[in-house]
């Protein structure tokens, strides 16, 4: 078993296809199909199931993908730590952020980062605190960058920056001429919320706990998977209210588009993660001296 053979076998189970998996491979369809058949034949265990012309992993493929994944994290630690004594000419650094953190916050300091070190390959995955959590821990991404709130014993934690949250609606909502609704008025409104898992979601149920508002006292109009949507739904349809970042939706609050509304509201940090056995390398070290250098 090879090194090559699990990244192609993660790479099919990911992509559920296996031209989709040997294009970011960059490798040819037969080939990949090669290493598949190479696996299942050696050890005579079936890794997938062909359904049509996708395919899903089998129980034991679901049981080995772990394991794999498993292996070429530390694989991928063990080339950081050769990496490493090269200084910072060359080298790499894989990043999970949640969507506030990824989409907004994040970007501009991997420029940055990029332009002092050109050398360094930076990669971003973008998913919700949870998913982040899950490839730090399980060393899919070197440094994670969330705004929820974990508990994670084999993490280590440290904050990072503060995020500033705002009630809006559009410019068009009955809420829009209220300087401040009442618990009455947000039981009663329509809402557009991020789904389960996200640290926007979660700061929206605090919010409405701390105001004697149960979760299944208000009513969604819409569940959504990122800022984007939100925003695009709250503004350009006006379904409802909704708790975002304010980075997300300056803009628009500038314009006048929406309008923020004036309710009790916590703070919110953006915080790193790292798996607490990973290898600290050079570019990681420069990259948290560069945010710990940017001004708030």
């Amino acid at each position: 078993m090879t090194l090559e053979q699990l990244r192609i076998f993660v790479a099919v189970a990911e992509q559920e296809h296996m031209t989709r998996a040997a294009g970011v491979l960059n490798l040819t369809q037969s080939a990949t199909s090669a290493a598949i058949a190479a696996l299942e034949d050696r050890y005579a265990v079936k890794l997938f199931d062909r359904i049509g012309r996708n395919i899903r992993l089998t129980d034991a493929g679901r049981q080995f993908v772990v394991e794999a994944r498993a292996v070429l994290a530390r694989a991928a630690a063990a080339e950081a730590v050769l990496t490493d004594l090269t200084g910072l000419a060359r080298g790499s650094l894989s990043l999970a952020a949640s969507q506030t953190v990824g989409n907004y916050w994040l970007p501009p300091l991997i420029h940055r980062f990029h332009q002092k070190y050109p050398g360094i390959n930076v990669t971003l995955k973008i998913g919700n605190t949870e998913q982040v959590t899950a490839w730090v821990h399980s060393g899919l991404a070197d440094l994670g960058f969330i705004e929820g709130d974990i508990e994670d014993s084999g993490l280590s934690i440290s904050n990072v920056a503060n995020d500033e949250l705002a009630l809006v609606v559009a410019d068009t909502h009955p809420w829009a001429a209220m300087k401040k609704p009442t618990a009455a008025d947000l039981k009663d409104g329509k809402w557009v919320v991020r789904e389960p898992g996200s640290g926007t979601r979660h700061v929206l149920e605090t919010v409405l706990s701390g105001l004697g508002i149960a979760r299944n006292e208000i009513s969604i109009a819409l569940e959504l998977p990122s800022n984007e949507s939100v925003r695009a739904a709250a503004v350009v349809a006006g379904a409802g209210a909704t708790i975002i970042s304010r980075i997300v939706v300056a803009n628009l609050l500038t314009s006048g588009a929406l309008v923020e509304l004036k309710i009790p509201m916590p703070s919110r940090r953006f915080f790193l993660l790292r798996h607490k056995e990973h290898h600290v390398t050079q570019a990681e070290r420069e990259l948290e001296k560069l945010i710990a250098e940017t001004p708030q």
